[in-house]
């Protein structure tokens, strides 16, 4: 059974609880602004993603895209989570980049030297002395990086909003939807906004589904390697991220044809083959998982009101940052909606206007 049976007033609708979602409701509830959140747990991106939090690209040594201002935003974010639900999800992890070459090496120091990467890149090299890992031209280590762990994250705030009647775990229907003048009606629900926070499952939405959003299906292995030893994100073909007990949680692919959740036996032979470069010991498959990554074909989010109704917004489009991204993107909606903020040209959905007008004519 439901929870409403009359008509309640809300200021916003939520629909998805991935990382999107929880910063949206952490913005609505600082302040004061009332709530209720659909999930229907059919999107695993969030939950099967390795949870790196990292500003930089390591396959070409370059900054990740507003990574100074994304954690600035984001590591206050999880550390006042940790507070208010008294967990731990933030755990401080160093990653090190594996080299395969010296001509790596020097495009490192390279890249150092550069302003955005400087604080960043460790300019001493790591010395390889662990007989298990196969890296005879050493590592690179990055700083200020760490792992979020978005399951346990998920769990925790899901169980945090049932306690407060604030959870609906089913199917969001669209065409329960029902506009009027300045607000929105659903069943026995009124609010003033529904914002979507879907991933890729807002393909299916008739509102935003007009969005170039493409997808890209990843998939992680989780190995049991008691020799393997390694206590930090190794990052090579594959990243390797240790998470206790002798495990380690290996990924990740790429494949924008299959959008399904259903792990197959084609991945875990491009992990194992990549996987095979790097570790010289033995160790057994122990789980293998599978989400779509909510991409965009510019590599950028997707956040706005829609063009033909304002009570509807969407924040979309993490891609495979959403543990940096989410925060800082859930705070510009929010103050788009509530405080008419300008919002970022590169992330307000306004530059697809061309692809609504296709869709609508």
């Amino acid at each position: 059974m439901g929870v409403f049976y009359f008509c309640t007033m809300v200021d916003y609708i939520i629909v998805g609880l991935g990382l999107a979602g929880i910063a949206f409701c952490e913005e609505l509830e600082a302040a004061g602004k009332s709530f209720i959140v659909f999930e229907d747990n059919s999107q695993q991106s969030s939950t099967v993603a390795g949870g790196l939090y990292n500003p930089v690209v390591l396959k070409r040594f370059t900054p990740v895209w507003n990574a100074d201002e994304q954690l600035e935003v984001a590591l206050p974010f999880y550390e006042a989570l940790e507070e208010k639900l008294n967990a731990q999800f933030d755990e401080k992890l160093p990653v090190l980049r594996r080299f395969a070459a010296v001509e790596e090496q020097n495009l490192w120091f390279e890249a150092a030297d550069k302003p955005k990467l400087t604080r960043y890149l460790d300019t001493k090299l790591i010395h390889n002395t662990n007989e298990s890992i196969n890296a005879p031209f050493s590592l690179g280590k990055v700083n200020e990086t760490g792992r979020i762990f978005t399951e346990k994250l998920l769990k925790a705030y899901r169980n945090y909003l049932t306690a407060k009647n604030r959870l609906q775990n089913e199917r969001f229907q669209y065409e329960k939807i029902v506009f009027t003048n300045n607000e929105v009606h659903y069943g026995k629900l009124q609010a003033r906004h529904i914002v979507f926070c879907e991933g890729f499952g807002v393909k299916q939405n008739p509102y935003f589904s007009y969005l170039p959003l493409n997808g890209t299906k990843g998939e992680l292995l989780t190995i049991k390697a008691p020799n393997l030893k390694v206590e930090e994100v190794v990052k090579s073909a594959v990243f390797i991220i240790p998470i206790g007990n002798n495990t380690y949680r290996i990924g990740a692919t790429y494949n924008w044809t299959d959008k399904t959740n259903l792990p197959t036996e084609k991945a875990k032979k491009e992990l194992t083959e990549k996987l095979d470069t790097l570790i010289n010991c033995d160790y057994e498959i122990i789980d293998q998982v599978a989400g779509i990554r909510p991409t965009v074909v510019d590599r950028r989010p997707l956040v706005g009101i829609h063009p033909a109704h304002s009570q509807l917004a969407v924040l979309n489009g993490l891609g495979t940052r959403g543990v940096m991204i989410a925060p800082t993107v859930a705070k510009q909606l929010y103050n788009h909606i509530e405080n008419s903020a300008v919002l970022p040209e590169e992330v307000n959905i306004e530059r697809f206007k061309d692809y609504f007008e296709k869709n609508t004519d």
